[in-house]
């Protein structure tokens, strides 16, 4: 089936406090995507964020981020006043997150809400909290540790605590039990309100595509409870940790930094970790993209303390085992392989062996020194197309800056004259829906037709990264209707009459 969404951080929707949320505009944002004939609405990781406010790196993988709670939510509850709010400063711009207001206010905010809530005896709260028991409890002694040890990494605590001495955690769980039902609490309101959300959203025909990082952070309570699943050493330091080689891009190579997989470990604990991982995403979203899917063929391991990438070397990963044990347990589940970048034969099987469609990137196809397989005639129906990613400049922005040997190519092959040029975003667009993949995803802002100042992420750089926002009322009825028009044209749109632009017997 042919299908069409739109990507969308959920911090880049509009909102009264700061950053998107899962406020009235969430809910009105699925309308429109359901006005302009989408079918999918695919997010960033759901996570809560730490130092450089990545999603990709987050305090924990099964944890949901805070600052996505809806505060006219509480407000309604009656566990916040209107008044109360106002006296936070949030930050007053609406296409820019301010990371560091919300950090010092959001979370005061959070702690009022708690404390008027009487969460203890609500029955609900009480189950949430014995169901996520597993990883719930970590997270909210993690979080409050590191409060507790001014936020730095739990690698630098007390041994006995770094390590998880036994009585020393006993200690810990009677000394911060309150502040540890502030971080349940965060955790029900996200988990209460984004089911919510996802709910309204599948009523109205829209499926969410979620988003996971292979690795989990370092600075996180994945890695300090359970320290077996990675390459750590006895004293819990990384020996090796993830990143990319050296290429065209950069002559050092990424350091990530993330901790690697013990793979032997996993395989003999029948990929247990993995699958929870999984079945857990599966609660929140309808499909799952799993970033950096290469790296379950081989990874790139880089020494510990490395100040570079530039010395890594390449092991193997646990190959089709792994989804084998996840398919086993979890049955056929959608799953969208991000097979970007230099991919050897091997990569390219074990995509195969999954069946699992992989990424194609319009960006990257107009390369004038050779034929690209991102080019769309070059496509395979397994695919997602995408104009762009998260970590690529907007198609506006993108096309006033490529080198001119490729702006040629892409005029050529779009066949782009005169004013065609100045809609760029649009012919992008017409392209991926045209194209053979089964599923065309768009950046927002490529719909909105913004340029640079709109760019999500530039990799490898920390500042201005994941703060862009959609103006209010920017998603207009006649961009829904002319996005409905192509994705109907092509075939997106089930029982979609072209000659009128409307559904068959309407």
């Amino acid at each position: 089936m042919r299908r069409c969404g739109v990507l969308l951080p959920v911090s880049s929707l509009p909102s009264a406090y700061g950053i998107g949320c899962f406020s009235r505009e969430a809910y009105e944002f699925v309308d429109r995507l359901r006005e302009a004939g989408q079918s999918c609405w695919q997010i960033l990781p759901l996570g809560p964020t730490g130092y450089g406010d990545s999603p990709y790196q987050s305090f924990s993988t099964f944890a949901g981020n805070p600052y996505f709670i809806d505060i006219e939510d509480l407000i309604a509850r009656g566990w916040l006043t209107k008044k109360q709010c106002e006296k936070y400063d949030l930050g007053d711009n609406p296409e820019y997150v301010d990371y560091p207001r919300l950090y010092e206010n959001r979370f005061a905010l959070l702690r009022k809400a708690w404390q008027n809530s009487g969460i203890s005896d609500d029955p609900d709260f009480v189950r949430f909290s014995e169901e996520n028991k597993s990883w719930l409890d970590d997270y909210a002694l993690y979080m409050a540790l590191k409060n507790a040890f001014h936020n730095v990494c739990w690698v630098e605590w007390d041994e006995d605590i770094k390590t998880r001495k036994p009585l020393a955690m006993a200690a810990c769980r009677k000394k911060y039990a309150k502040e540890m039902e502030f971080y349940r609490f965060q955790q029900y309101m996200f988990r209460t309100q984004w089911d919510k959300l996802k709910s309204y959203a599948n009523s109205q025909g829209i499926s969410i595509i979620g988003d996971i990082p292979i690795y989990v952070a370092f600075d996180s309570s994945d890695a300090w409870a359970a320290p077996e699943l990675f390459q750590f050493d006895e004293a819990c330091n990384p020996t090796a940790v993830a990143g990319c080689p050296p290429d065209a891009f950069s002559a050092t190579g990424q350091l990530w930094g993330n901790p690697l997989y013990d793979w032997e470990y996993h395989k003999k604990t029948e990929f247990n970790w993995w699958i929870r991982r999984l079945s857990a995403c599966y609660e929140m979203y309808d499909i799952v993209r799993i970033d950096h899917f290469r790296a379950f063929d081989a990874y790139y391991a880089i020494p510990a303390g490395a100040k570079t990438a530039e010395h890594g070397e390449w092991r193997p990963g646990p190959g089709y085992e792994l989804f084998a044990a996840v398919k086993k347990a979890l049955g056929s589940r959608e799953v969208i392989a991000e097979d970007l970048g230099f991919l050897t034969p091997s990569v390219l099987r074990l995509v195969k062996k999954t069946g699992y469609p992989g990424m194609k990137v319009l960006q990257f196809a107009f390369d004038s020194r050779e034929e690209s397989n991102y080019l769309p005639h070059r496509y395979p129906s397994n695919c997602v197309v995408y104009t762009g990613t998260h970590d690529n400049d907007t198609t506006i922005g993108w096309y006033r800056s490529v080198k001119r040997e490729d702006r040629r190519f892409c005029d050529r092959y779009l066949n782009l004259t005169g004013t065609r040029k100045k809609q760029i975003n649009w012919e992008f667009v017409r392209s991926a829906y045209a194209s053979v993949a089964d599923l065309a995803v768009i950046p927002m802002q490529d719909i909105l037709g913004l340029g640079s100042e709109a760019r999500i992420n530039t990799p490898s750089t920390l500042g201005d990264n994941w703060k862009w926002r959609m103006k209010p009322e920017a998603f207009t009825h006649e961009l829904a209707q002319k996005t409905r028009e192509l994705a109907g044209l092509y075939g997106r749109i089930p029982e979609y009459e072209r000659s009128t632009g409307k559904k068959a017997g309407k």
